[in-house]
């Protein structure tokens, strides 16, 4: 286990100049699907193989329950979402490339936006703190937003510090009083 907890958004891990970090961090990752892919058969076998994968090549430290969420936008069909918390010492934009590359490998193309797809990753949060640079924001801009990632990252990690005193059980929390009740 790390010396760092999720919950120590904080701190700060010294970078090397080579795409890497001096010692080992979390990554908080979102995993989706909402098409079956040839060989891992629906979407919530597809997240159990993203999980899997997520685990050989990085080490897994927990993931969440798999759970079905109504589409949003064009996607059309319902996804399979879960929440991953994995080790690495590599930087937020090499763990970008790392897991497009995964996406890549499981048959994502480029598509439209808010489309359809095999498999989505993306990097919600890590143990080092904020983050940005093209193309990659730390926390995730749209994360107090998104009930189909807060749901399953509380499942993981509660009290997971995203910005000053608030936790992902408080950001979760907010966005469930704002939800109509029917």
């Amino acid at each position: 286990m790390l010396g760092l907890t999720p919950f120590d958004c904080a701190l700060r891990a010294p970078l090397r100049t080579n795409g890497t970090l001096s010692q080992s961090q979390l990554y908080a990752i979102a995993i989706g699907s909402n098409r079956p892919h040839g060989r891992y058969g629906r979407p919530p076998q597809v997240v159990e193989a993203a999980i899997a994968r997520l685990d050989q090549d990085f080490g897994l430290f927990d993931s969440s329950p798999i759970l079905l969420n109504p589409a949003h936008g064009a996607a059309g069909r319902d996804f399979a979402n879960a929440m991953a918390l994995v080790e690495s010492s590599l930087e937020p934009p090499s763990m970008l490339s790392r897991l497009k590359q995964i996406e890549r490998e499981f048959g994502r193309r480029r598509g439209r936006r808010w489309g359809p797809r095999v498999l989505d990753l993306d990097v919600v949060l890590w143990s080092g703190g904020d983050w940005r640079s093209h193309g990659l924001t730390v926390p995730h801009p749209q994360l107090e937003r998104r009930g189909f990632v807060l749901q399953p990252l509380v499942s993981v990690s509660p009290c997971w510090r995203v910005c000053g005193a608030l936790n992902v059980r408080h950001l979760a929390h907010r966005l469930a009083r704002k939800r109509p009740r029917g």
